[in-house]
């Protein structure tokens, strides 16, 4: 397994800054967010697209440290109803050109959620199978909307060279879970596979071990990032929680640095699940924790990691 991160997690550093900082812990590889719902704190995408040298400047960057692209990241909701829709669906055309140009095979996204009938302004989560109402809405979604899509922009990946989409299992989107990623899957084709980041299904009340074995080959990517449930919070009012981040003793559950939800001794056992569902590649470090700086969330992330991380034998 390979040791990585993506740079939002330092956002507030400039580039070569922050270049240095992966470098001194080590990092093989790095994963780019080119905008959506990032700010694209490391990629001008314009700029990338347009101009060569600001290309061959930043891979020069990165091959001066010996690091690697692990992926770029769009991710947004390329399937919302509105004006918000088309800007993230042109975001993330851009993105494959830009992977194209660069020679990356892997893009994050996440799978987006489209309004739960025609004319809709917002996106529709339906978490529920009662009243029968959603029933229609879900059929609605994925078979009108979110699987032409799908086909379409895979083929679109595919002419510029990517062999992976790698979308990340969050809740308001249509691919949130194991089975949902599945049904994709199937529908479009092994492009389409997760990036599979664990703390959204440990408060969605998954096992997240048990998703890595259903999973499988499907996973194109991995997120190291953990989350804590509320002992009080949790208990009383459930996790479908809207309470903002920032209210941390509020919430039923709150995204933390690695080791501070579940224990060095559950990472193990994740890292070694991945190893025996046949994945031996990166694990990028996504720093959200509200509570503790980045530098030193990034730095106890990879201290943990180094330790669980499974080598696998050649």
């Amino acid at each position: 397994m390979k040791l990585g991160m993506i740079t939002d997690s330092l956002g507030h550093l400039p580039l070569e800054p922050m270049l240095d900082f992966a470098a001194a812990q080590g990092f093989e590889m790095l994963e780019f967010a080119c905008g959506n719902w990032s700010s694209a704190p490391h990629v001008d995408l314009e700029r990338m697209l347009s101009d060569a040298a600001a290309r061959r400047g930043f891979m020069a960057g990165l091959e001066r440290r010996g690091i690697a692209i692990s992926a770029l990241n769009c991710s947004g909701n390329p399937l919302h109803p509105g004006e918000t829709g088309r800007r993230h669906d042109a975001v993330t055309r851009k993105t494959f050109a830009l992977a194209g140009m660069l020679g990356v095979r892997r893009v994050v996204m996440m799978s987006g959620l489209p309004g739960g009938a025609p004319g809709d302004s917002t996106a529709n989560w339906v978490t529920t199978a009662w009243p029968r109402e959603n029933q229609e809405i879900l059929r609605y979604q994925w078979e009108d909307v979110i699987i032409p899509y799908w086909r379409g922009l895979a083929a679109e990946a595919k002419a510029h060279g990517i062999e992976k989409l790698c979308l990340e299992l969050h809740g308001h989107q249509a691919v949130y879970s194991a089975s949902t990623l599945l049904r994709l899957r199937a529908a479009v084709g092994d492009i389409v596979g997760a990036n599979f980041d664990p703390s959204h299904l440990m408060w969605m009340g998954a096992d997240p071990l048990a998703a890595i074995a259903a999973l499988g080959p499907a996973i194109h990517h991995v997120h190291a990032k953990d989350t804590a449930i509320h002992p009080v919070n949790a208990p009383r009012d459930g996790v479908m929680e809207t309470i903002p981040n920032a209210r941390i003793g509020e919430r039923a559950w709150n995204y933390v640095t690695l080791g501070y939800g579940r224990d060095e001794a559950w990472w193990n056992r994740f890292c070694m699940t991945l190893a025996m569902a046949g994945y031996d590649d990166v694990l990028s470090i996504e720093h959200e924790d509200v509570l503790m700086s980045p530098e030193e969330g990034v730095e106890k992330s990879v201290r943990l990691l180094r330790r669980a991380m499974v080598n696998q034998a050649r």
